[in-house]
């Protein structure tokens, strides 16, 4: 388990980490991920989930060997990422789909951008070679990103999620995490 992986100075100039969750985190964790739901277009659920729900979300990423990060800034949770399978078929092995959620009060401050730059990291030890991100094409701050970050964007899938009262749009983007011309063998 790495401590600090990714050290990052928010655009405020305070210091924050990113680290592996920890049981202790799961609370702040639930806040954010509610917070998302309830208040943005980010998660498309309309309904908060329940401390049972992240600590399922929790045990299966980790039974998985697929990280969750959290960045810390002051000694509270600024955000946390993650990344899981893209689908389940084995031909799917070598793609991970990532997910990136800050904090109220915390957002355009680098945060997002210094939890995907140490999933990126994490993915390329895992031996992944494409990361996948539906983002919701309203979401301009998280495209950009993205975009900066060397995504590039695969789709569009017009109206296939509803919340708010409006049809939603998919965004997918992708990023490849090597060169290789071949996949390894199975």
């Amino acid at each position: 388990m790495h401590d600090d992986v990714a050290p990052i100075t928010g655009s405020a100039g305070e210091p924050v980490h990113v680290r592996e969750l920890v049981d202790r985190d799961l609370a702040s964790l639930l806040t954010i991920h509610n917070d998302a739901i309830l208040t943005t277009t980010a998660i498309w659920d309309e309904t908060p989930v329940d401390l049972a729900d992240r600590q399922q979300w929790v045990q299966a990423r980790r039974q998985a060997g697929y990280p969750i990060l959290v960045c810390e800034s002051r000694g509270e949770l600024a955000g946390y990422a993650s990344f899981g399978d893209f689908r389940a078929r084995s031909g799917y092995r070598l793609t991970v789909e990532h997910s990136v959620y800050v904090a109220d009060g915390y957002r355009r401050r680098g945060i997002a951008r210094g939890l995907l730059a140490a999933l990126i990291e994490r993915a390329r030890a895992l031996g992944k070679h494409a990361m996948i991100g539906g983002i919701e094409a309203g979401n301009a701050a998280s495209l950009a990103l993205h975009a900066e970050m060397g995504f590039e964007v695969c789709g569009t899938l017009p109206q296939v999620g509803a919340k708010f009262g409006r049809w939603l749009d998919l965004v997918y983007v992708q990023y490849l995490l090597d060169r290789a011309s071949q996949p390894p063998r199975t």
